[in-house]
């Protein structure tokens, strides 16, 4: 099933769509990213539907976040990659997501992991991503990002402490933030955020 023009427009797949376009992924790039994928979704929807955010659009966003993982064991390459197939791909709003999804601070230099890609495209990126403004939907994937582990949702402490772990350290801006926006849809929703998504 093809989409139509109007769902394309709206610059993200229809959530079928988007099923197919992570399940090809994960068949080319097997890894933990496809339960973390799967588990940032699931947070997102319950999120946004407390939040009175459309649910269906936060659940094929945080579904697609990670899809530049589909070209391989990438560390800033996925978000660049990510950015591009889904700009190619007609899907600006997924291209956004990609592109921000790492960087609650907006700012290139905090990225924790390996800088993978070519000089020139880390300049396209960074030029990128000074440029967009963040919404609500850039927010709740950093946020659930930060809460959905391969293995199910997780205190987003935790979830710090892990990446903190694997890379070796975690900047205390970054956790800042993230606790930050915790907090920011605390009270969009009006409760905690952990009775919604069953933490």
């Amino acid at each position: 099933m093809t989409e139509s023009n109007e769902e394309k427009s709206k610059g993200f797949p229809a959530r079928e769509e988007a099923e197919k376009l992570f399940e090809e992924a994960e068949r080319l790039n097997v890894g933990a990213w496809g339960n973390h994928s799967r588990n940032v979704a699931i947070c997102a929807e319950k999120i946004a539907s407390a939040c009175n955010m459309d649910g269906e659009k936060a659940y094929v966003l945080g579904l697609l976040h990670d899809i530049g993982r589909r070209f391989g064991v990438r560390h800033l390459g996925h978000v660049y990659d990510g950015w591009k197939y889904m700009l190619e791909s007609g899907y600006p709003q997924v291209a956004k997501i990609c592109l921000t999804h790492s960087f609650s601070e907006q700012d290139i230099n905090v990225y924790i992991g390996k800088f993978d890609i070519l000089e020139e495209e880390q300049k396209q990126l960074e030029r990128e991503l000074n440029s967009v403004e963040y919404d609500d939907y850039d927010r709740l994937i950093q946020l659930c990002d930060a809460l959905g582990s391969a293995e199910g949702v997780v205190n987003i402490e935790e979830r710090m402490e892990d990446v903190k772990k694997r890379y070796g350290s975690y900047p205390q801006t970054k956790w800042d933030k993230n606790i930050e926006l915790k907090k920011y849809f605390d009270k969009l929703a009006g409760r905690d955020i952990y009775g919604i998504v069953k933490v």
